[in-house]
This record gives structure tokens, C-alpha cells and sequence, in this order.
């Protein structure tokens, strides 16, 4: 097998649909009743959950056009998948938004996404009509700014629609090259930037991810518990289970027993787990001794590095071994372990078809690494991004020539497996959400006490890595830890925030004056071998 060249092609017979909207319309023609969403004690058949969505579509495409915006701040739930699909239905483009996010972070984002209006989950209504300036949604905007739709109690209604036997999905469908959404993930400037995505691209992810973890159609019972807002939730939860006509079962919030117990009650034979945390929280889990897992056939990991105890441990109590995959904002799949070949420990896998990897040097970017030796990964395929929006200079500085920088540095060994080894960014993994320092320097120095603050990661057993901030106060100023802390929460969406605060007199700097963080993670690493 030629490194960095596709492992396997599509497997024969799989379905290729020109939207995820004509697989939902393909999953309830020949699978009408087969249960397509489980939320706690509420559920929806394929066919229920097309009328649903054909209602929000109607809905939307009533008061909007093709092409127009809606963020979405929701929670997981049923709801929220009818929200996604109904507005890929209406030809809209979706930027599903982290409801955790703080009121500076949410304004941010909102003012660049632009929405013609913002959907939202019911306990999320009153701040964002504050925020955001937007109306009720059935008076329309306020001040200029979107419409508000909130989806659930008190608002719009699915369950009416998902028993409405006469609606059916628009008879105008979406396109391929049609953007339907956006994830936001770090930007240079210290700003957030929206990786815009196409229709194609998600049909693209499904037959290769088909391909590399070849699961049964009409078969499968899926638990997933990443939030939609991120790409591995989004797909994993409102993508891939419904190409394969799968039952999805919805964990509105990730808590360690409650996982246990919904693989438990309803036979889950696929964990879309993700990063270590949530494995080790459940391992962590005194429910997971007596819980029958007998069910549980795959389980599937990403978005950290998964240490090998904890692969000796999953596969000991389950059976299972975590097959582990890469992706990022940009893109998914760039690697899987296969289910069916050969499966590497510590590598995040093999090459997808259709998809090109290379390893190249980290000065240039163009110089080709052999088989063992480390550089950035750079890749090519049709499911990635077409750029960031509003971003044309971050734009042309990760895709150059047709190839997608990813920051990531690694290597392709003889078998043409990846491995991951380290990142040419300074970005910090937090349980697979990206964090980005710059964000957080901008956030402490915002504090009137503070004259210099620096990120960096640090190894945190639960999480993979941990953010820890060196600060350097103004001359005279005091502040404590604990309101610097204070401060960081008012500021930052939690996984962000610092775990650990360093004040010092001053920050180390490089012969240039730019403070030198490879001399803060130097520090830090003596104080942890410190006795």
C-alpha cells in the first residue's frame, strides 16, 4: 500500500445521495417504521422524523431564502436534529454555536455568521433575545437584527408536525455545491473563524466513513454523546447514523451513569465515544461494573490522543477495542482505524477514498517527508472545507495549492497507517474541544490587573491536556488567583478556562521581545518533575 494514497475503495453497492436531505428521504421510504431517534422517553420513526423535518422546512423556507443564514444554540436533543435537517431541507446554511458559550464569545460569533435568524432550545430564549437584538418569533426582528425561533416548549411545535401525515419534504432540494454549514474553530487573529462546508461534502463523509467502518445498514443502534454543535457530534449523531439508517439514541448531557445506563437499555451495538475523557469517565463510572455490554460491538474514538492503558482498559471491560479516527472543523474523515483490516494502536489509522496525505516539511510546506519521518500533515479530498468565512488571508494560508494545511505534525509509517505526534500550532486539546492561547491571553489581559498573560497546555490525566496561564501583573496592581479565575469564567466557555494561574514578575522573552512559551512550558515542566 502506497503511503498516503488510499487503503480501500467504496464499498460496492453503498448509496450515494445528493444531500443528506434525500438520505432522510430514503431512510423513511424503506424503513418507515424502524425507530430513527431516542431522546430519554421520546422517539421518532424514519417516517415521523421526515414529516417533522418537512414541517420545520416549510416553515422556514416560508419566511427565508436559499442561502440564508440561521445559528443554532441548542442543546442535544430531538429537536435538534429536526432544527439541522429541517433548514438543510429549506436550502439554508446552519452554524450550530456552542450554547456554553459566554455572551462575549456568542456576540462574536452571531455578528460574523450574519443569520437572517437564530434558533435556539427553549432555556436559551431570554439571553439571546438580549444579545442578539433578535425578535420573537412571530414578530419579527427587533433593531435590525434576526428573528428568534425558539424550538420546543412554548415554541415551535415538532411533535405536531411528526404526526401529520400529509406533509412531505420540499419538492425543491438542495444541491450539492449548496453551503448548508459552518463550524467555528480558532483563528490566527485570535478570533474564531467559520470552516464553511457543502452538501457534497457531507454525502462524502458518510460513504468514506462506510467504507473504513463498515457497519450494517437497518442494523445498528448508535449512541453518541459529543454535542451537535461540534463536527464529531454532528456527524456522528445527524449524519452517518441516518445514511446507514441506523437508531440513534440522543444523551441530552454527558454524565458518566446515565451513558452506562441508555447503552444498557437499549442495546447500543455502536459508541461514537470521541476523545479519551469520556472513556475514562465512564471507566471512572462504578455503574460500568455490573452493566451488560454485551450488545456493544464497536466503539469509536477521536478528537484526543487515547493513551494506551486506556485501550487495554476499554477493550478489557468491553471487549471492544476503540477504533481510532482524525478529523477536525476543516473536515472528516482524514484517517480510521478500519473495523475490517487492520487496526493499529496509537496511529490514528488509514487513508479514506478519494483522499491524499502528505507529510511536509514544517519550514516550507513543500518538501515531501519519507515513510517514518515527521513534518505537517497536509491533505486533499472532497470532504473538506471550501474555506472560512469572512477569512480570505487564513483562507489562502491553510489551503495553498489544492492541499489542506492542518497544523498537525506527524508521520506515515510503511503501511501508509498516521500517527500524530505533535502540532505545529500552539493549540491546546481539552477533551477534543480546540482552545486556542491567543483567546485566552486576549481574555486575562482584558483584566485591568494584568500587564502580560501567556497560555500554554499542560498533561492532564481526565481531560488530555489542560490549560495553565503565566500572568504578569501592571506595576502596583494586585489580584488574587481567585479573581483572576472570577474572571476567566465571566469570559471564557468553560473548557477554556484556565485550570492553573502562574502570576510571576515577569514573562520569559525570546531575542525579539516576543515572550518565549517553549521557556513557559520549560518552567512548568520543572515544577511538575519538582518533588
Amino acid at each position: 500500500m502506497k503511503p498516503g494514497y488510499p487503503h480501500f475503495d467504496y464499498v460496492e453497492g453503498d448509496p450515494r445521495y445528493r444531500t443528506v436531505v434525500d438520505a432522510l428521504d430514503a431512510a423513511a421510504e424503506l424503513e418507515p417504521d424502524r425507530t430513527a431517534l431516542i431522546c430519554g422517553d421520546r422517539q421518532l420513526t424514519f417516517a415521523e422524523y421526515r414529516r417533522a423535518v418537512a414541517g420545520m422546512a416549510h416553515r422556514l423556507a416560508e419566511r427565508y431564502a436559499p442561502g440564508d443564514r440561521i445559528a443554532m444554540v441548542m442543546g442535544n436533543g430531538i429537536e435538534t436534529a429536526v432544527a439541522l435537517m429541517g433548514a438543510y431541507a429549506a436550502r439554508m446554511q446552519t452554524a450550530p454555536l456552542n450554547p456554553g458559550y459566554t455572551d462575549r464569545e456568542l456576540d462574536r460569533l452571531i455578528a460574523d455568521v450574519e443569520p437572517a435568524a437564530i434558533a435556539c432550545s427553549p432555556p436559551f430564549a431570554d439571553r439571546l433575545r438580549a444579545l442578539a437584538g433578535a425578535g420573537p418569533e412571530d414578530g419579527g426582528p427587533k433593531d435590525g437584527g434576526p428573528d428568534l425561533l425558539t424550538v420546543g416548549d412554548g415554541g415551535i411545535d415538532i411533535w405536531r408536525w411528526a404526526a401529520d401525515e400529509s406533509l412531505s419534504l420540499p419538492e425543491e432540494r438542495p444541491r450539492p455545491e449548496d453551503r448548508c454549514l459552518m463550524f467555528f474553530t480558532g483563528g490566527t487573529t485570535g478570533l474564531p473563524k467559520g470552516a464553511e462546508h457543502v452538501h457534497s461534502s457531507l454525502d462524502f463523509f458518510c460513504r468514506q466513513t462506510r467504507t473504513m467502518w463498515q457497519l450494517e445498514y437497518g442494523g445498528e443502534t448508535v449512541l453518541n454523546v459529543a454535542p451537535m454543535f461540534h463536527i464529531w457530534g454532528h456527524d456522528f449523531t445527524l449524519v452517518f447514523p441516518l445514511y446507514i439508517r441506523a437508531t440513534m439514541v440522543i444523551v441530552p448531557q454527558y454524565r458518566p451513569d446515565l451513558v452506562i445506563g441508555e447503552l444498557v437499555r437499549h442495546r447500543v451495538t455502536v459508541f461514537a465515544g470521541g476523545p479519551a475523557a469520556i472513556f475514562l469517565g465512564l471507566l471512572g463510572s462504578e455503574a460500568i461494573a455490573d452493566a451488560d455490554l454485551s450488545a456493544l460491538r464497536h466503539s469509536m474514538g477521536g478528537g484526543s490522543p487515547l493513551p494506551a492503558d486506556l485501550l487495554e482498559r476499554w477493550h478489557a471491560r468491553t471487549g471492544n477495542e476503540i477504533m481510532e479516527g482524525y478529523g477536525m472543523s476543516e473536515g472528516a474523515p482524514i484517517c480510521l482505524n478500519p473495523t475490517h483490516g487492520t487496526r493499529k494502536r496509537m496511529s490514528v489509522g488509514a487513508v479514506p477514498p478519494e483522499t491524499r496525505i502528505e507529510i511536509v516539511d514544517l519550514e516550507t510546506g513543500e518538501q515531501v517527508m519519507p515513510v517514518g519521518e515527521r513534518g505537517e500533515v497536509r491533505l486533499r479530498g472532497p470532504q473538506f472545507t471550501i474555506g472560512y468565512r469572512n477569512r480570505p488571508e487564513e483562507t489562502a494560508e491553510a489551503i495553498r495549492d489544492g492541499w489542506l494545511y492542518t497544523g498537525d505534525v506527524g508521520y506515515l509509517d510503511e503501511d501508509g497507517y498516521l500517527f500524530l505526534v505533535d502540532r505545529k500550532k500552539e493549540m491546546i486539546l481539552v477533551g477534543g474541544f480546540n482552545v486556542y492561547p491567543r483567546e485566552v491571553d486576549e481574555v486575562m489581559m482584558s483584566h485591568p490587573a494584568v500587564a502580560e498573560a501567556a497560555a500554554i497546555a499542560v498533561p492532564d490525566d481526565f481531560l488530555g491536556e489542560a490549560v495553565c496561564v503565566y500572568l504578569a501583573l501592571q506595576p502596583g496592581a494586585e489580584a488574587g488567583v481567585e479573581d483572576l479565575l472570577r474572571h476567566a469564567e465571566a469570559n471564557l466557555a468553560k473548557y477554556k478556562r484556565p485550570k492553573i494561574v502562574r502570576i510571576v514578575e515577569a514573562l520569559p522573552k525570546t531575542g525579539p521581545g516576543k515572550i518565549n512559551k517553549l521557556g513557559l512550558k520549560a518552567m512548568e515542566a520543572a515544577r511538575a518533575a519538582a518533588p
